[in-house]
């Protein structure tokens, strides 16, 4: 089946012509479709439409654009279980995770639609006599959205959802390997009755990301993806002063005291380590262990990550699926060998699995270096995949020291049962995020998303916070005095 792109309420061809293939990760020979190579001309397209739609759209009220994206909640949680299986099909979580996909846009569509009626200004009592003061959001403009594979309808809703309630236009680029279920996901806006033009979706490489990143009628980028993507982005955006949000990467750490809960540790670092094969910006790649626990823990994290059955996401039972590509499971098994020559201990895992089933797809063990030191490149450097470090250490504030020596910021977490020692690490690590007894992953929509250092620009995803990026705000000042007031000078 061939999907098209969606400009201006209509779903159009590239004018270019080309398209390419979206195959099974698990089973390359699953074909799950084609989709449009977009060019510039297509991305130019959609912002024109978005453009235009933007002069009417700004001007519904927030809370009848919110009306429209409940509906849009309640369209994709009637589809879950759908969308999930298309999403496993086309990136290669496990179904569980899948549904926890697109259960989070749900969550974050719900949220966002209800802010409809609070996107809430300041009142302040004014300096002088008879004057009124106040602030008040204003949208900004057209919204180029670049998304990654890893969470392909979670991260679009966490940028598209809020960018519409506070009344912007959206052109909507995802990642070449998860298109379906963008198209699935704009599809649900449309059939929700959002206005042509205001979602529009144009599938494709780099060049359509260059076009958007660069458009002069593009009043804001917002990027999920690796860093050294994300400077490109925001080098072309910067000339024109465009507002720019980055989420990028991640270097996560647990770390786990003489104190701790092994098995409850153990449990975290799993899911943490090797959820989502390793591929999440959130993944805890890297697991400091208090020296006088190192050996217990290793010993049990190493026998339950031997126990872990990989396979299609879509069997039953299968706790982790493959690599999204053949690409990035070979940069998995280039950080092996390269952890094996830095010295690293091999506890297990280290091999790309190509026997059987396993041929057809991207698949490689779940794998743990033991004894790594901080400074090597296993846990130094953004790896995404199943590849897991783990390091001793002899107190908090050594533990501290290596969680904060990198050049990411996005996630820690601590699992101590002294509440002092959580206190202090969770001052003390300079991250976005932080979670005690619990690993780097499990964000709720609630909450801002995002990071420090080079896994951001400032900015966050969810929460209200994310309204700051798709808003401006306006300072209102009404003066009923009938006379010239000069603040700060009129004071009497």
């Amino acid at each position: 089946m061939t999907f098209n792109n969606y400009i201006d309420g209509r779903w159009v061809p590239s004018r270019g012509g080309a398209v390419f293939e979206n195959r099974n990760p698990a089973d390359q020979t699953d074909l799950i479709g084609t989709f449009q190579e977009s060019t510039p001309e297509d991305a130019a397209d959609a912002v024109a439409a978005a453009s235009r739609a933007y002069a009417s759209w700004r001007l519904v009220p927030a809370p009848k654009r919110a009306e429209i994206l409940f509906r849009a909640a309640a369209l994709i949680a009637a589809r879950k279980e759908e969308f999930a299986r298309d999403m496993t099909r086309e990136m290669g979580k496990v179904l569980e995770e899948t549904r926890g996909d697109v259960q989070e846009a749900i969550d974050m569509t719900y949220f966002m639609a209800g802010e409809g009626r609070r996107l809430y200004g300041q009142t302040v009592p004014s300096e002088l006599r008879n004057k009124f003061a106040m602030s008040v959001r204003q949208p900004v403009g057209v919204c180029a959205v670049i998304t990654p594979w890893n969470f392909p309808m979670a991260i679009p809703s966490w940028k598209i959802i809020p960018a519409l309630v506070c009344g912007n236009t959206v052109v909507f680029k995802p990642a070449t390997l998860t298109p379906l279920s963008a198209v699935n996901f704009v599809g649900v806006l449309e059939e929700a009755g959002v206005p042509p033009g205001v979602v529009n979706l144009v599938t494709g490489g780099a060049d359509v990301g260059t076009a958007l990143t660069t458009h002069p009628d593009v009043s804001v980028v917002s990027f999920t993806g690796s860093t050294a993507v994300g400077r490109l982005v925001n080098q072309n955006a910067a000339s024109a002063f465009k507002k720019v949000h980055l989420e990028m990467g991640g270097k996560n750490v647990v770390m786990i005291m003489d104190d701790a809960q092994l098995e409850l540790a153990v449990d975290g670092c799993l899911w943490g380590g090797f959820g989502t094969t390793g591929q999440r910006c959130t993944a805890a790649s890297r697991v400091v262990v208090h020296e006088q626990v190192y050996e217990d823990f290793v010993e049990a994290f190493v026998e339950r990550t031997r126990a872990l059955r990989v396979g299609n996401g879509l069997d039953p039972g299968v706790q982790m699926g493959p690599s999204v590509s053949d690409a990035q499971v070979a940069t998995v098994g280039r950080y092996v060998e390269i952890g094996r020559q830095e010295g690293a201990r091999l506890l297990t895992g280290g091999r790309r699995l190509c026997d059987g089933a396993y041929a057809r797809g991207f698949f490689h063990e779940p794998t743990i270096f033991g004894d790594v030191q901080p400074a090597m490149a296993v846990a130094q450097e953004e790896i995404f995949g199943p590849v897991v470090s783990v390091m001793r250490c002899r107190s908090l504030d050594e533990a501290i020291a290596i969680g904060n020596g990198v050049t990411y910021g996005l996630s820690a977490s601590i699992y101590t049962r002294d509440v002092n020692k959580a206190f202090t690490a969770m001052r003390d690590m300079y991250t976005g995020i932080f979670y005690v007894n619990a690993p780097t992953i499990g964000a709720e929509v609630h909450l801002p998303f995002g990071g420090t250092k080079a896994t951001g620009n400032g900015h966050r995803e969810a929460g209200v916070a994310a309204l700051d990026v798709f808003s401006e705000w306006k300072s209102i000042y009404v003066d009923f005095s009938g006379r010239l007031q000069r603040a700060q000078i009129d004071t009497e």
